[in-house]
């Protein structure tokens, strides 16, 4: 793990693992950005045995950034013999079924595309051992339980369960009574390490000067990677013409793309090609970026979980990051209830303020950010 900068491991990896290794059921309340996909994949990754030509491990996530997200990480730690295969939609079903015939040993899947293929008989959970339910919470939102239910018939009753969730509501309580075995327990706040490692701060503006003001700032801090979020696709659309006109590296990043298209745009972010991100909620879960810098809410979020999902995609592994927030007249309510329930007033700034030396870019990429940043293009 040292060779992968991980230094020490973060509390979901110290109380998940010596459990999975001891072949325990878990159910964890725990957040991207905590380490939690490692928590679950480094126990299982010692427990595949690549001379079985047979699914071994199965995890089930609710959107396919995620998928491929999780993917990436298993191809980071895996062995050269151990096959792993991302199954999702978007993608033609014949060329998923041949991959499977490749006996992958551990298979990441969203839940309608995973059922599509047991229907067509073109995989076997059969001797799967290890299932995770990642994002439960998520998954039950979207209606994905009949899905999951049917999935987990299709394994096999000895096997070890492991659920994690942002949130442990009544409906992910109630499943995991349904499918865990003497679970043991694990509960990170991931929420308040997250919101005081990011400086947060609101513009008061109104829906005409919002980008005006946005582009002052954005110009001001010459963000080193940043997101910016819209609450719609139209909006997304109008806003990264208008950063591109004005000659920012931008993309963007919603449910119109094409997944080609989509893998295509995260891919460049990741690799700093381009510095700017304006995307819809579509990318506030499972948006995991090395380097991230600002996150900009262009758009209030309409309630708490939402707000710190956002902005939770800066000030993360225990770097800095800076959050900002631009509320028309007509958001204020929105804005009173984010406070509340974050317990926290978010500090006010006013466009006048701007100077150099005021708010000046958080450093929160170390070594790796410092490399990048050789290499970027104004």
């Amino acid at each position: 793990m040292k060779k992968q900068g991980i230094a020490q491991p973060t509390p979901i990896q110290a109380q998940a693992i010596p459990s999975i290794m001891e072949g325990e059921d878990v159910i964890a309340q725990a957040q991207t950005g905590t380490g939690k996909t490692l928590a679950f994949l480094l126990p299982i990754l010692e427990k595949i045995n690549p001379e079985a030509a047979e699914v071994q491990a199965l995890v089930v996530t609710p959107t396919r950034e995620l998928a491929l997200q999780i993917t990436k990480e298993v191809e980071k730690f895996k062995s050269e013999d151990t096959k792993v295969l991302a199954v999702y939609g978007g993608q033609d079903v014949a060329k998923q079924a041949n991959r499977l015939k490749g006996n992958a040993h551990i298979v990441i899947a969203t839940p309608g595309r995973l059922l599509d293929h047991i229907r067509r008989g073109t995989v076997s959970l059969d001797s799967v051992n290890h299932v995770v339910l990642d994002e439960a919470d998520q998954m039950l939102e979207a209606g994905f339980l009949p899905d999951v239910q049917q999935i987990l018939d299709e394994t096999p009753g000895e096997r070890q369960t492991l659920l994690f969730s942002a949130t442990i509501t009544k409906d992910v309580r109630s499943l995991g009574k349904k499918i865990l075995r003497q679970p043991k327990q694990i509960v990170v706040e991931e929420e308040k390490v997250t919101l005081t490692n990011i400086k947060q701060l609101l513009y008061e503006t109104t829906d005409r000067a919002k980008q005006d003001t946005l582009l002052t700032i954005m110009k001001e801090h010459r963000p080193f990677l940043a997101v910016i979020f819209c609450r719609t696709k139209r909006r997304t659309k109008k806003l990264h013409d208008k950063l591109a006109a004005e000659g920012f590296e931008v993309d963007e990043l919603h449910g119109d793309l094409s997944q080609a298209k989509r893998e295509k745009v995260m891919e460049r972010f990741r690799e700093a090609k381009i510095q700017y991100l304006v995307a819809t909620d579509v990318a506030a879960r499972g948006l995991d970026v090395e380097g991230i810098t600002h996150v900009f809410n262009y758009d209030i979020p309409l309630d708490a979980e939402s707000y710190i999902h956002r902005i939770g995609r800066t000030g993360r592994a225990g770097g800095k990051g800076l959050a900002i927030t631009f509320a028309a007249p007509k958001d204020r309510p929105y804005l009173r209830q984010i406070e509340k329930n974050i317990d926290q007033k978010i500090e006010r700034r006013f466009i006048d303020q701007l100077s150099p030396g005021k708010e000046k870019e958080p450093s929160t990429a170390g070594k790796q950010n410092k490399t990048r940043k050789k290499t970027r293009r104004r």
